[in-house]
């Protein structure tokens, strides 16, 4: 997980540990889960559920990461897209 400040935005980038550095390609849709961009603090559910009430922009990769939102009421499963099979779910906070 890994978090962005920008004023009063919090984007939270999060990522199923096993899915960090791996590219999945779909006919156009290229889902590329680098390192640099996910990558940062390892945590529990409890530590992801309380950084996503916090984030107004969440960016999740990962059948793990993805099902936490859904359980939080953050998003439904016709939100997600698959790429290869790999779970991908943004959330927008307005």
């Amino acid at each position: 997980m890994k978090i962005y400040e920008q004023g009063v935005e919090t984007l939270l980038a999060a990522c199923d540990e096993s899915l960090l550095g791996q590219v999945y390609t779909e006919g156009e849709i290229h889902l590329d889960v680098k390192e640099s961009f996910y990558g940062g603090d390892i945590v529990k559910n409890v530590s992801l559920k309380e950084k996503m009430r916090e984030a107004t922009i969440i960016n999740l990769v990962g059948s793990d990461c993805v099902d936490v939102a859904i359980d939080m009421g953050l998003g439904s499963e016709g939100d997600v897209m698959e790429v290869q099979g790999v779970p991908h779910l943004q959330i927008v906070r307005m």
